[in-house]
């Protein structure tokens, strides 16, 4: 198993951290986004999450700990942080968007511009989000890129979730949570709901994404609605012995 610090990184050539997100990008619908990798399980989570950011036409700043590069290799086999190893379904388009509207920023860069809160987004997700991450954040505690940018995000009151994986939780990890929801942040376990009747791992996948993306106010077409699966029973055929 290769060391998390030979996994290379490269530095992004970030726009102004004072410009207008609305301004951004090719298209006026064009939002920020700050998304966080720690070593949680669920890799599969964050890497859907940048896809669909991406292919609706936002801009996603990407930082990820040590330990969220670790879990990066041992779950998708990823080594680098680029966007056509980390999201191969976009490699064709890979080097238009980066540094265009994928940026990658490294996690002990604790001066890089998502750790500023003049830094405009339109919210940060940690996904995964282990119970160290969400300790530090909780407590302002954190050294990294991944506490910092995330405690700007409080500061600025912008919206901050995290999909926190870890299963059972300890009263610390209660407390924690406690914290972080009164600072303003959401606490959005990766609990995917089965009412949807999922077919595959990716269903459920969507589901938890889906979950991250309404809570960032983003309008997408992911299968996860109940009003749909509701009108979907609706319309079967009526057994004429009920």
């Amino acid at each position: 198993m290769p060391s998390t610090r030979s996994v290379p990184v490269r530095r992004a050539a970030a726009p102004s951290p004072s410009a207008s997100p609305a301004s951004i990008g090719d298209a006026a619908r064009t939002r920020r986004y700050v998304v966080g990798i720690s070593g949680a399980s669920g890799a599969a989570y964050a890497t859907r999450l940048i896809r669909v950011l991406l292919d609706l036409g936002h801009e996603v700043h990407l930082v990820v700990t040590e330990y969220g590069r670790q879990l990066l290799h041992d779950e998708l086999g990823v080594t680098r942080l680029d966007l056509g190893d980390l999201v191969p379904a976009l490699a064709d388009r890979a080097d238009t968007l980066t540094n265009t509207r994928y940026f990658v920023h490294p996690h002990k860069d604790v001066g890089a511009v998502i750790a500023s809160g003049s830094f405009i987004h339109h919210g940060m997700v940690v996904v995964p989000c282990t119970s160290a991450a969400l300790g530090y954040i909780a407590t302002g505690s954190g050294t990294n890129l991944l506490a910092r940018a995330a405690m700007v995000t409080l500061k600025e009151r912008r919206p901050l979730i995290l999909v926190h994986r870890e299963s059972p939780l300890s009263l610390i990890d209660i407390r924690n949570m406690e914290a972080v929801t009164l600072a303003g942040g959401i606490i959005a376990p990766a609990n995917p709901g089965f009412y949807l009747l999922p077919e595959s791992i990716d269903d459920l996948v969507d589901f938890v994404v889906g979950k991250c993306l309404d809570l960032l106010h983003v309008e997408h077409d992911l299968k996860v609605r109940w009003a749909d699966r509701r009108a979907q029973m609706r319309r079967r055929p009526t057994d004429p012995d009920e």
